[in-house]
């Protein structure tokens, strides 16, 4: 059976590992544009010298020839055919399949400000040749605009951290980081940023770029009538699916991006996608499980994706840990909150009817394993006799002959 992945980021790289490690006689084939298999969590890596290209790489040492996975690199895909069961590529190229998975990422929104999207030096901070493009011209620039605070744009302003520059973050929100803290954590991480010299500007919108004769930043301007100087502007305002070519072949896809079932499945036959091209949560271990569910079930072994969250972060900025688990912000009154600060050290837990819905632990992660035993075992935290940041490992040895945790 020829089986075929498009994309060598996490879904890809991992889609492509299971169909080995699951058949060993699978004919493999994996189709990217990108040269080079880099980790987009850690580019901000490559910004601030602490790793070389080769580092950002996060698959095994040699992997396509110890999987034996056939691999055509920059390329891309334009055009599936799901009736004759064939990619066309750039180059001309066909390459058939009995099988593919579509993981294919997707690519920085850069949104419609006036020259935003036309002036040089404005750039994504989406992959490798983003991370180049920037380094490459940090030398010669004095004002960055980092534009949106979300997980991208913040591990943009880390990679920034050494350099010369002054760094100024434009966000639309209250705070850092909207979906992944809570203004008390988020706060802890102002202050460390300031400290360092960031400008944090918060519920301000951007409304024009001013350039000058060459189409290069020097302002842009907000709507509360500031002009912020810049000579680089780094989009971090969210991606769009790559879909393009898959809209084309009329394989169902939303406003989101792909749309797959719970085993990976599209609406068409043969076809599977798994990553950030379903637009449903653009995050590195979602898109690594979609990969083996894809992977899985390509070759006819049932396999369900099941998480507790829709979103779990970890992150380290200024030398301050953080872990967030899905919702952050209590929904309305219904939910519980139970919240422990001591020092430097921050946990939160929302519940509801005895079921986590969300958590932050901040400062000594420690504390992260247990949460997520919690969460594993699915224990109604409204039956906990103590608090549940004093509970230990030993108490889930605490069990009935029924198999019920006791406390």
């Amino acid at each position: 059976m020829r089986c075929v992945v498009v994309g060598a980021s996490a879904a890809g790289i991992s889609c492509a590992k299971t169909l080995r490690e699951l058949n060993k006689d699978v004919e493999i084939t994996l189709i990217s544009k990108d040269e080079h298999v880099v980790s987009r969590c850690i580019l901000h890596h490559y910004i601030e010298d602490v790793r070389s290209i080769d580092d950002l790489n996060f698959a095994p040492y040699d992997f396509f020839k110890v999987y034996g996975v056939k691999w055509i690199k920059g390329r891309e895909v334009i055009k599936i055919d799901p009736k004759g069961h064939k990619l066309s590529l750039d180059n001309g190229e066909e390459v058939e399949y009995d099988k593919v998975c579509l993981a294919p990422g997707s690519s920085s929104f850069i949104p419609p400000i006036e020259n935003l999207r036309e002036a040089k030096n404005v750039v994504g901070l989406r992959n490798l040749e983003d991370a180049i493009l920037i380094k490459d011209l940090l030398p010669n620039i004095k004002d960055v605009i980092v534009l949106g605070g979300g997980l991208v744009g913040i591990d943009a302003i880390a990679g920034l951290l050494k350099y010369d520059v002054k760094i100024h973050l434009v966000e639309m929100g209250d705070r850092i980081l909207p979906l992944q803290l809570d203004h008390y954590a988020a706060d802890a991480y102002n202050k460390r940023l300031e400290e360092r010299g960031v400008d944090l500007r918060f519920g301000v919108r951007a409304e024009k770029l001013i350039v000058d004769e060459d189409n290069k930043p020097k302002e842009l301007e907000l709507n509360t009538g500031e002009k912020v100087p810049c000579d680089l502007v780094i989009v971090a305002t969210g991606v769009r699916s790559n879909v393009g070519f898959i809209k084309d072949a009329g394989i169902d896809c939303d406003k989101f991006g792909l749309v797959i079932n719970e085993k990976g499945e599209t609406d068409t036959k043969d076809v599977y996608g798994a990553g950030d091209v379903t637009g449903r949560n653009p995050i590195w271990p979602t898109a690594v499980k979609e990969g083996i569910i894809a992977a899985s079930n390509m070759l006819g072994r049932e396999l369900f994706m099941t998480d507790f969250f829709g979103s779990k972060n970890t992150m380290n900025i200024c030398n301050l840990a953080t872990m967030s688990l899905g919702t952050v912000i209590k929904p309305d009154d219904s939910y519980e909150e139970v919240i422990d600060v001591e020092g430097e050290d921050y946990k939160k837990i929302i519940h509801k009817e005895g079921k986590i819905y969300g958590a932050i632990i901040q400062g000594d992660l420690s504390y992260a394993g247990v949460l997520t035993q919690l969460i594993k075992e699915k224990i109604d935290v409204s039956r906990v006799k103590k608090s549940l940041f004093d509970i230990d490992y030993a108490d889930f040895f605490n069990i009935k002959e029924n198999l019920e945790f006791t406390y």
